[in-house]
């Protein structure tokens, strides 16, 4: 059984950083995308970064520049560092992995993605 648990999520002023940080366990696929997700009160759940089991990246324009997407792949886990943080950043932050049977390129398309966590929610104030 896949799990994903997150943590890191808080309250930071803006211009603020966080760390979040995407445990797994039971995920066993060698090929794979994992990413995260958020989603703003009242919003669809959004695409914000994306990693490949090779290490390819691929963010969201809104964050580009700021949010860095990172994996520990022995530990299973993987990151995101947001720096520069605004209030609209405000969101559940979501991880999410799929598994892949053979190389693909991994998509921001939330639709693409098997497994979720519980979310960690993120409050940037002015």
């Amino acid at each position: 059984q896949v799990q994903l648990v997150e943590s890191g999520g808080g309250s930071v002023q803006s211009g603020g950083s966080l760390r979040l940080s995407c445990q797994a366990s039971g995920f066993t696929y060698s090929l794979y995308c994992m990413g995260w997700f958020r989603q703003a009160p009242g919003e669809g759940r959004e695409g914000v970064a994306i990693i490949s089991s090779g290490g390819v990246t691929s963010y969201a324009d809104s964050v580009k520049g700021r949010f860095t997407i990172s994996q520990d792949k022995a530990k299973k886990s993987h990151f995101l560092q947001m720096n520069s943080l605004n209030p609209d950043d405000t969101a559940i932050y979501y991880c999410a992995a799929v598994g892949r049977i053979y190389l693909r390129s991994c998509s921001l398309n939330k639709n693409d993605y098997d497994y979720w966590g519980q979310g960690t929610q993120v409050t940037v104030s002015s």
